[in-house]
């Protein structure tokens, strides 16, 4: 099955308009299958408030700023979707978003988002789920934050609205995310859990948790994507760049390969190799009517007598004929 992966633009177009387009453009030439977006506003994901509670220092990139200043500066701006999401039908790329609340739902299915995405800090938002759900539109869930009985209550709330195409992300939120953490090992777990698909959302350096990922069986991998890290934006740190996304594309398509599918077959090559294998083999010349000891016969490559596995049925007759060195031997040649 081919991995689906995804680019994750966050708040890397640092609010111009033409860095969004490149990333996109640059996503597409990196190899991606989908660009992410994010839709909300400052004033929909929070409150403008600068108290104790407001206030962003819990030891992250974004500490000493308030929860309204970091998503004034790092949201996208709803006049630009429909602009960006021609321009990825255009060059022929998968873009959806994730929605932060009830009214960005409804404004993505005006420019008929064919996925929806709900962050890690969003799975609590039951409600909200199930809203986006109700769209019968595949859901994709990251579970960075979430407990298990809170993805429990996320599965529940979209197939409680009829909607079956879930997809759960293992996820680390953490930015960057220590490689000790992914535990990636749970994404089996998960979908035999949740019954549901199963994907990564990844937040490492380099591309290891990817392809390790796809090799447990991930279906979707979402990395966060800038065309250019000096673009800038809150995210820049943790983003892959072109030569960095291409390159991870091209090791999860070679993990793809050597997974390939459950098969004992033999390739042409290897049915020809069989030729260097084991059988049994006249070890010392033999006289006709001579017995078949563990001193004139062996087991020795090639493979043109019979299967070593014989040896205790042949030990013990006797020979038909002369058989000289080198014979490979068949039942045919013994008594």
């Amino acid at each position: 099955m081919k991995t689906f992966i995804v680019a994750e633009m966050s708040a890397n177009h640092n609010h111009k308009i033409e860095n969004a387009l490149a990333i996109i453009k640059a996503a597409k030439e990196a190899g991606a299958d989908a660009v992410k977006m994010q839709t909300y506003t400052a004033d929909t994901i929070t409150l403008d408030c600068d108290n104790e509670y407001f206030q962003i220092k819990q030891g992250t990139l974004w500490d000493g700023t308030t929860l309204y200043k970091l998503y004034q500066k790092a949201y996208t701006p709803w006049e630009w979707h429909k602009q960006l999401f021609d321009y990825a039908h255009e060059l022929g790329i998968v873009i959806f978003s994730a929605p932060f609340d009830k009214t960005a739902v409804d404004f993505l299915e005006t420019i008929d988002n064919p996925i929806y995405k709900i962050a890690s800090f969003e799975i609590t938002d039951v409600p909200l789920i199930e809203y986006a759900a109700s769209r019968k539109k595949p859901i994709i869930i990251s579970t960075g934050i979430a407990k298990e009985e809170e993805i429990d209550d996320a599965v529940d709330a979209c197939r409680r609205v009829g909607n079956n195409d879930i997809t759960l992300l293992k996820c680390t939120s953490e930015y960057p995310a220590p490689l000790e953490a992914a535990n990636l090992l749970t994404i089996a777990d998960m979908k035999k859990r949740w019954d549901v698909k199963v994907g990564l959302s990844d937040h490492t350096a380099g591309d290891v948790c990817a392809c390790t990922a796809v090799s447990l069986g991930a279906e979707i991998i979402e990395k966060h994507f800038i065309a250019d890290k000096s673009f800038g934006g809150p995210d820049a740190a943790f983003s892959m760049d072109k030569n960095e996304f291409a390159a991870m594309v091209k090791r999860i398509r070679d993990t793809e390969l050597c997974l390939g599918k459950v098969n004992y077959e033999l390739t042409s090559k290897g049915e020809k190799d069989r030729h260097f294998a084991r059988s049994l083999f006249v070890c010392k010349d033999i006289k006709k009517g001579d017995i078949l000891t563990k001193e004139n016969i062996r087991s020795v490559r090639p493979n043109d007598g019979m299967s070593p596995k014989f040896i205790e049925n042949v030990i013990g007759k006797t020979a038909k004929k002369d058989l000289p060195l080198g014979t490979p031997l068949s039942y045919d040649l013994i008594n």
